[in-house]
Parts: structure tokens; sequence; C-alpha cells
């Protein structure tokens, strides 16, 4: 059995779905403890991150256990796990957990969590991934209402990851165990620019999407708007200050699973519907 935190999101939901479809028993945790769109066979628990009390019973039997960050709960989850019998965790985190830098709002909750497993007495493996692919759909409503495309850190190429490719890597950790306390470093396989990006989606859509960037006044002022200030300003930090370099392409996804990653394109064409 393999449990799955953050079970319906990005990654969690296209790890439940590899894992299912390897033959593997899953139980799927999500704060609603929804069913919907589980594959047949996986089990839907309700729990809380921030409350372990709520997720203790779920690790009963498992021997695998995929990690989400940032929860108030972590170390107590891990704790729980050690003496459920859990044998192994993959946590998923970021390439900025690699920065040592504890006040920056973002790497510091991943150096947390990752000081966590390995400190949990468990065999550990922590996914450091670059920003993810489906990072785009953020970008859907404008697309939907014309074809000028505003985009935040005009100048940051990112090799942006495909979910799926997290979700596969991961399973490789958990199932295998043949990552045991290492850290995999999980890029895609292309370094963008936003407006290549806008540029793919238009070109998937059949549409000429044309990007305009954003003044870092203007990025910051979006970014508060959706989220705590220190978090606008740990993103700020990484791709307008230049303190997170997330260009470069690492071949950790084809060496774990034997197959190149995903690119944006074969991403966006997956996605086109949620666009139009």
């Amino acid at each position: 059995m393999f449990l799955v935190t953050g079970a319906t999101g990005n990654v969690g939901a296209e790890l439940v779905r590899a894992l299912a479809e390897s033959g593997e028993r899953v139980r799927a945790v999500s704060r609603s403890g929804r069913s919907d769109g589980l594959p047949a066979g996986v089990e839907a628990v309700a729990g809380d991150l921030n409350r372990p009390e709520t997720t203790k019973a779920a690790l009963d039997g498992v021997r695998g256990l995929f990690l989400m960050p940032g929860y108030g709960g972590q170390r107590q989850i891990l704790a729980d796990a050690r003496a459920a019998g859990v044998e192994r965790v993959a946590l998923l985190s970021g390439r900025s957990a690699g920065s040592g830098d504890r006040e920056n709002a973002v790497a510091g909750y991943l150096i947390d969590a990752e000081d966590a497993v390995r400190e949990s007495g468990l065999d550990w493996t922590a996914l450091r991934c670059t920003s993810f692919m489906s990072n785009a759909l953020e970008l859907a409503d404008q697309i939907r209402k014309g074809d000028t495309v505003r985009v935040p850190f005009p100048d940051a190429y990112t090799t942006d990851v495909d979910p799926y490719d997290i979700a596969q890597v991961a399973q490789r950790a958990l199932v295998t165990g043949d990552f045991a306390n290492r850290v995999l470093d999980v890029t895609g396989p292309e370094a963008l620019l936003p407006a290549d990006r806008v540029r793919v989606l238009g070109e998937v859509l059949g549409r000429d999407l044309r990007a305009v960037g954003l003044t870092p006044e203007e990025a910051r002022a979006d970014l508060e708007s959706r989220m705590p200030k220190p978090y606008a300003d740990a993103f700020v930090s990484f791709f307008l200050d230049g303190t997170l370099d997330e260009s470069v392409v690492l071949p950790t996804v084809e060496e774990v699973t034997g197959r190149a990653p995903r690119t944006f394109t074969q991403w966006a064409r997956a996605r086109a519907d949620a666009f139009r």
C-alpha cells in the first residue's frame, strides 16, 4: 500500500494514477476525501496535513508515503509513519531548497521539510523540482479573453517540468527504493522564456498569441494579489533578482524513468481544452 498526500493536486493526482496503473494499492489523501476521478480501486481518505491526527489511521499497512511540503503536521506525520512501519518517504520539494536561504519564505519551508524527512528515521528521497508546466494554467483566463497575454518575469528562462514526469520519478523512488537517502533534481527538457510558452500555446490553439512582459512593479502587485507578501517576495527574489537559476536542463527524469521528459508542447496539447 502506498499513501499519496495532496492526491487531488497536479503531482499527487498523476502519482495516484501511475501507482494504480502499475498494479499497486493506493490510498489517496485529500482534504475533501472525495473519490471523484480516482482510478478504480484507489481508497480515498480525508486528511489535513496541518492536523496529523486526521492522517494517522491512514498510515496503517502503508509501505511508502508521498509527502507534500510546508504543512505544520509534517514532523508528527513522519513520526506516525515510522511507528506504523512505513519504509520510505518521497518528498515533493523545489530547487530553491538547495540555496540554504531560510530567510526566503519558499526556500525556508522546503528546507524545513527536507530536514524533517532526513531526521525521520525513514528512507527518504527529496524531489527538487523546477517550476511546473501546469503553472501556465494561470494564463488561461487571459487567453480565453484575447490574444495579448501579460506575463511576469519575461526574461527568466526556466526548465518547467510536467507534473506527470515528477510523478513517474516519485513512483520509482517509492516502489523500488533505489534512490533512498538522495536528492533528485527534476527538470523539464528545455529552457523557455514565458513568451516561448505563450507562443507554443498559440500554435496548439491555432491562434496568434502575443506575450507582453509585466514590469517588476506590476509582477509584484500581481503576486501580492494572489499570495501572502513573504511568498511574493520569494518569487521576486528568485526570478527578478536572479537568486534561483532554473535554466539548466538536467538528465534526472530520463535516468530514473528510462525516457525523456515531456516537452511543453506535449503538455499544452494534452491540456488545450483548458485554454479554450
